[in-house]
């Protein structure tokens, strides 16, 4: 009977595979600030075109959108809408009416599965300047990739500072 020697034991190919499956899950690259960056202007530049299908690509299925601003009577205020709101205003605007949300930069706060973003902006309609504010978006990692899950802005027509400034 014939013997066949081989060159690992059987504990050291099990130590083997077990390092090898260990490095790769670390090896896997992580996600960047520019990463959550692509998000936000993935979703933007389907704003702007009016394609919501591109916009519902980096979308959670269930998204939380809230706005916070101060009404007429000096009453600070919070409301909720919904995504199926904003989507549907955005894919039934009028050809006319040109929405130009203008990003101030990017704060992008990245830790473990979660990620915030944040983008001060100014929102003209058809070159008429209309409110400014800031747009606090919260990411997570979902089984199909990282996607939005809330989204909160506020919205002021006065005390704007121009695009570029810091607080």
């Amino acid at each position: 009977m014939n013997s066949i020697s081989y060159p690992f034991t059987m504990k050291q190919l099990l130590l083997f595979t077990a390092l090898l499956v260990f490095s790769h899950s670390f090896s896997q690259r992580s996600f960047t600030k520019q990463d959550a960056q692509a998000i936000i202007d993935t979703f933007f530049e389907g704003f702007h075109k009016g394609d919501t299908t591109l916009m519902k690509s980096v979308m959670a299925d269930k998204v939380i959108m809230q706005t916070a601003f101060t009404d007429k009577k000096g009453n600070h205020r919070v409301t909720e809408g919904t995504a199926e709101k904003l989507l549907n205003a955005i894919a039934n605007r009028s050809e006319d009416q040109i929405w130009d949300e203008r990003l101030g930069g990017y704060q992008v706060k990245i830790d473990g599965n979660l990620a915030h973003v944040w983008t001060p902006y100014e929102f003209w309609l058809n070159d008429t300047f209309s409110h400014c504010g800031a747009n606090a978006f919260t990411l997570t990692r979902q089984t199909d990739g990282w996607k939005i899950v809330h989204l909160i802005d506020s919205r002021r027509r006065q005390t704007c500072k121009t695009k570029y400034e810091e607080e």
